[in-house]
């Protein structure tokens, strides 16, 4: 957050300056009047400058693409860093060559850059802001690999009458799972396991 004093013959001149260095627009700040001005005597004599204190909002999307460029810019990769902003969550697609270095085995690599910079544009805040980081659409390619694998095992735990356990899956994909087959009359889905290691169960009902 940067915080700003300026003076300036009226309130306005003031803003404008400081809003001018900060380079932000007024939806951008919040601004507190810390003296009006005055024209004096004769609007001459005794005549007082006015002075505000601006403070710039702090900017989730912002502080979310300066973090992950920092990270690039060390390992001296270039990347095109796109960030969409609502009111709860952040989308940041990230653009380049060699993408699948960053994605990493099943999305680790990728999962962890997200989860880093969470803790970091959240921290000390008092509205938490989800992340959501992707590159060349991997999300949604897994997602529909993880919806097609949920069928092909419920339709063979119906086949064998035998319960399948998949490997070891983070809370998201674990999730998507559950939501896949949470509507079939002939299968039941669970989570066992602790963490990292929990693992979900595709079981006859």
């Amino acid at each position: 957050m940067i915080v700003i004093e300026k003076c300036g013959k009226t309130e306005h001149e003031a803003i404008e300056s400081a809003l001018k260095e900060l380079g932000a627009t007024r939806d951008e700040v919040e601004i507190e009047i810390l003296e009006e001005s005055s024209r004096g005597l004769f609007g001459i004599i005794g005549g007082k400058q006015a002075r505000v204190k601006v403070t710039k909002k702090y900017n989730y999307g912002e502080e979310a693409k300066s973090f992950i460029s920092k990270i690039f810019d060390k390992m001296n990769v270039q990347v095109e860093i796109e960030v969409e902003e609502d009111s709860d969550k952040i989308r940041i697609d990230l653009k380049g060559d060699n993408m699948g270095l960053l994605i990493g085995h099943r999305g680790e690599t990728l999962d962890s850059l997200q989860y880093l910079t969470s803790l970091v544009i959240n921290k000390g805040k008092e509205n938490y802001k989800r992340v959501l980081l992707d590159t060349e659409n991997y999300r949604q390619k897994r997602e529909r690999a993880l919806e097609k694998l949920a069928k092909r095992l419920a339709q063979k735990v119906k086949r064998t009458g035998r319960r399948v356990v998949l490997e070891p899956m983070n809370p998201y994909e674990r999730r998507i799972l559950h939501f896949t087959l949470q509507d079939d009359p002939h299968v039941i889905t669970y989570s066992e396991g602790e963490e990292p290691y929990r693992k979900v169960v595709i079981a006859l009902k």
